[in-house]
């Protein structure tokens, strides 16, 4: 996570306020239709995963902190649409106008497309979400810790590989203390592939913190949290 994406933990935000278990999966149909887009021009191929995700919080601070969760979403996929070549600027203010107008001319677009061919179509969709995009890999380095084993974060939570880069090393996590909770096996490192640098698989771990290691006035000290963080992120304790 980058700037002002990597919130967790941060004073001064308010409460987590969790919306109740039997409402509405989506709040307006628009949402609905910004997650479906979302997923269905990441099934053409031209980007992962955590390049999706870095494009969220490379939006601009401004705009980052005024939009809701799925304007977030449909901004940043309209960022990656133009940055890969899928479609132009001009493509996308074109298609701003026909919804206004609500005239059609989709189709013609979809079908003389040089990737019109890896559209999703309605009757795939199930299969593709149910197959998933799994990110463990065989190959990459050993394991070097094992569960129980106390390590130590890097102190400095940025990416080590690209300035301003992608990484699940929260912010407020850098520099602490925890334990190896479990050992997941190699996974694909986002810190790379959100780049193009290629997969860089390595070992993969749960890692046990308590609250009072992680903040300096937690509301439950007793607590526990548990982050899932790569070998590139940690250090053994006695040498940290």
């Amino acid at each position: 996570m980058s700037r002002v994406h990597d919130m967790g933990g941060r004073f001064g935000d308010g409460a987590v306020l969790p919306e109740p278990q039997d409402g509405p999966v989506f709040a307006t149909e628009w949402h609905a239709r910004a997650l479906a887009v979302t997923l269905a021009c990441g099934s053409l191929g031209q980007w992962n995963i955590d390049t999706s995700r870095h494009a969220r919080e490379r939006l601009s601070p401004k705009d980052y902190s005024r939009f809701s969760y799925y304007e977030k979403w449909i901004s940043a996929l309209a960022d990656l649409l133009v940055e890969t070549g899928v479609l132009t600027l001009e493509d996308l203010e074109q298609a701003a106008e026909r919804a206004k107008d609500q005239a059609g001319g989709s189709e013609e677009i979809q079908k003389s497309h040089p990737l019109s061919s890896r559209r999703l179509l309605p009757e795939q969709v199930a299969a593709v979400l149910a197959k998933g995009g799994p990110a463990d890999r065989q190959e990459g380095p050993v394991a070097r810790f094992q569960p129980g084993q106390k390590v130590r974060t890097r102190r400095l939570s940025d990416s080590a590989l690209v300035n301003g880069g992608h990484t699940r090393l929260p912010n407020y996590a850098a520099g602490a203390v925890g334990h190896i909770e479990r050992y997941h096996g190699n996974h694909v490192l986002p810190d790379s592939a959100a780049h193009g640098l290629g997969e860089a698989p390595e070992p993969l771990y749960a890692v046990r913190f308590a609250a009072s290691e992680l903040w300096a006035h937690p509301e439950h000290p007793g607590d526990q949290v548990v982050l899932d963080l790569w070998q590139s992120y940690l250090l053994p304790e006695e040498v940290a």
